[in-house]
């Protein structure tokens, strides 16, 4: 009974989603990695793996991060990070564009969002030491991402 009434109460949610923000239900957490497409999928994943606690934390302490194309960018970041650093230092290369795809970023972007991207990155990358950890540079390289975009 419980289950149901959850499950109702989130459905109720997807479709009173407002346009100011994420539907933590449908758009946030591991449904939307899952189901990134379908957001009755997406709703019954979340409240099936932990009653939609990931998705309402990632709604609300990280709202950008809510939507599968940022899933996405983020898991190729941290997959590829070594050789997208490469690319990004050349300004070309296979990963580099790999990653634009996947961001979704037009032809007609491209070139200004990697001399952006290479300039955030060549600020970031003087911040770090032999202890900051691949998931720190790779963090630090999809926000230098986010914000050349």
């Amino acid at each position: 009974m419980k289950k149901n009434l959850l499950a109702a109460l989130a459905l109720t949610f997807v479709t009173s989603a407002n346009a100011s923000g994420p539907n933590p239900y449908s758009d946030c957490g591991i449904g939307a990695a899952l189901f990134p497409n379908q957001s009755a999928g997406a709703v019954s994943s979340n409240i099936i793996w932990d009653l939609g606690v990931t998705a309402i934390t990632s709604a609300t302490m990280s709202p950008e991060t809510c939507n599968a194309k940022n899933t996405k960018v983020a898991k190729f970041i941290i997959e590829s990070f070594d050789s997208l650093n490469e690319d990004t230092a050349r300004g070309e290369g296979q990963h580099l564009n790999t990653l634009l795809e996947i961001a979704e970023v037009s032809e007609a972007q491209k070139g200004d969002v990697v001399a952006k991207l290479r300039a955030n990155v060549a600020v970031s990358m003087t911040a770090f030491d032999t202890e900051t950890t691949k998931v720190e540079k790779s963090q630090a390289y999809y926000t230098a991402l986010m914000t050349a975009i």
